[in-house]
């Protein structure tokens, strides 16, 4: 989860872009989380936690020896 926010920021945020100072990159980051924070977006789980917790064997082939 941390490498997509991670791609967020550099994407949505920085996209290319070299701050000189390290204040300003805070900044920046800081008025990005802000907003991003503001609109309250989530994560759209493909799977629940108990379908997680089993061993699906479609998830799993077969090895054929």
């Amino acid at each position: 989860m941390a490498e997509c926010e991670l791609g967020c920021l550099t994407r949505q945020c920085l996209s290319g872009r070299r701050l000189g100072e390290l204040r300003l990159l805070e900044e920046e980051i800081a008025a990005w989380s802000g907003d991003l924070n503001a609109r309250q977006r989530g994560v759209d789980w493909q799977m629940t936690a108990e379908d997680a917790r089993c061993k699906p064997n479609s998830v799993y082939p077969e090895s054929i020896v």
